[in-house]
């Protein structure tokens, strides 16, 4: 099918007057043997123009976006987009460069990376000629993340290419060439400039790929970590007193986050990982029998996620209440796991969790970290058995996401209560006795417990009206 676009741009731009070449990404993932499913093509010429003969022929409509000299059409699940070869300039204080019309050379020269510069001919005279001025194929051999020019010049005018380039390392499992991580380092403090929103796009696109520690240690490494992550900054670092430390919490993150991606494509999940333990910092204590603690982490770490969304522009939805969820419970499977597991344990796990249960222990196994795989290993094994344990006690009470079987509504109705403190502790006092395994998730029993609650409390059935 790509064929099929390929020649209709070639006859298209010969038609027309103009050159037309393939450039950038999907060039570049045509030698990494890697799927791709967005097509640039870069135009000596009107891209625009191009675009729009192209998209008549194609039957697709094209979107233009003429101030900035681009139009995209989509076909067969394919995203096209056509711009006009041109050379750039930038403002110290902007990433937005002043444009004007230029060669391919000058489109090629304006790429981030070297392997994104490679294009493909489309012309006839010399149709799938590889233009390589930078030598983009030999970098993509090598695994190496080279700018085509000098890289404090790349980096300046557009500071998002650093992140760019990190997110490509570990995307691809390459590595920034030295002059060039040097150069990020140099130049960190231009990524101010930069929305918070394209930031934390980059960050999640690390935070997608396979091993994503590899981009956070890079972050780290050009010291763009605290710049554009301060809190999960301040989770490095060990400090010891009286011959005693602790585990670094940055490190430990950056494990946990690798399991949970060698387990999970869940972004959301993937968040709950990198931010299980970032209240460890302002929970951190030292007690002279204890040793290191950080009591209460998990609640104050889940009272965090709202404004780390904020801040990182992160949606203020479902999303991030499912990652406090998770930060908030990441203690109660561990706890479960080095105790005798009781059925009252298990369905208040189950009734808090809910649905997310699995992801849960999913986190909670990966929270599993030790340097000795004995330990790892008993400590999955104590996992297997709450596993089972979940199951065997959810096939039996049915409790995940149960609502009690006697509502506000009917004890309201049966004691004639408008809604009040009163209705709230006889539902909590049934929900409890669930949980608990005083009482079956049973209606008649439910109603037995509440008219025997209600009379503790002095409530009793109105008489009925005559």
């Amino acid at each position: 099918m790509q064929q099929k676009i390929f020649t209709i741009v070639s006859e298209t731009a010969a038609r027309q007057g103009v050159q037309a070449y393939v450039i950038g990404g999907y060039v570049r993932d045509c030698f990494l043997q890697r799927p791709s499913k967005d097509i640039d093509i870069v135009v000596q010429g009107s891209g625009i123009a191009l675009a729009e003969e192209v998209g008549k022929q194609l039957q697709s409509q094209v979107v233009m976006f003429k101030n900035f000299g681009t139009a995209m059409l989509h076909y067969d699940n394919m995203d096209i987009e056509f711009v006009g070869a041109r050379k750039e300039s930038y403002r110290a204080d902007s990433r937005k460069p002043i444009v004007e019309n230029g060669t391919l050379e000058d489109d090629q020269r304006r790429r981030d990376f070297t392997i994104n510069a490679l294009a493909f001919s489309l012309q006839k005279a010399d149709y799938g000629k590889l233009i390589d001025p930078f030598g983009g194929v030999s970098d993509l051999q090598k695994g190496w993340i080279r700018t085509p020019l000098e890289p404090d010049a790349t980096y300046s005018d557009d500071p998002l290419r650093m992140l760019r380039a990190i997110r490509f390392a570990a995307q691809l499992g390459f590595s920034i060439v030295p002059e060039s991580l040097a150069s990020i380092e140099r130049n960190r403090e231009r990524i101010k400039i930069i929305s918070t929103e394209r930031v934390t796009e980059e960050l999640q696109k690390i935070m997608l790929s396979a091993k994503p520690s590899v981009g956070f240690l890079l972050l780290d490494k050009t010291k763009l970590l605290p710049l554009v992550f301060p809190q999960l900054d301040h989770l490095k670092g060990v400090k010891t007193v009286e011959g005693r430390g602790h585990k670094d919490n940055f490190f430990h993150t950056l494990q946990v986050l690798d399991n949970v991606a060698a387990k999970s494509n869940n972004l959301w999940l993937r968040w709950a990982a990198l931010l299980h333990d970032i209240a460890k910092p302002a929970t951190k204590h030292y007690d002279p029998v204890a040793g290191w603690t950080f009591h209460g982490h998990e609640f104050f770490g889940a009272k965090m996620i709202p404004p780390i969304f904020k801040q990182m522009r992160l949606p203020l939805n479902e999303k991030m209440k499912y990652v406090q969820k998770l930060v908030q419970l990441h203690l109660r499977p561990i706890a479960l796991s080095q105790e005798e597991v009781t059925d009252s344990a298990v369905r208040r796990l189950l009734f808090d969790a809910g649905n997310d249960i699995d992801d849960l222990m999913l986190l909670c196994e990966a929270d599993i970290t030790s340097k000795n795989e004995q330990t790892v290993q008993r400590h999955l094994r104590n996992f297997q058995l709450v596993r089972e344990k979940l199951v065997e006690v959810e096939e039996k009470d049915a409790i995940r996401n149960f609502q009690p079987p006697v509502t506000g509504e009917i004890i309201m109705e049966t004691y004639h209560l408008p809604p009040g403190r009163a209705v709230g502790i006889i539902k909590e006092h049934i929900k409890n006795a669930i949980l608990d395994g005083v009482i079956h998730n049973d209606y008649h029993e439910a109603f037995r417990l509440m008219e025997q609650k209600a009379a503790e409390m002095g409530l009793h059935t109105p008489p009925p009206v005559v």
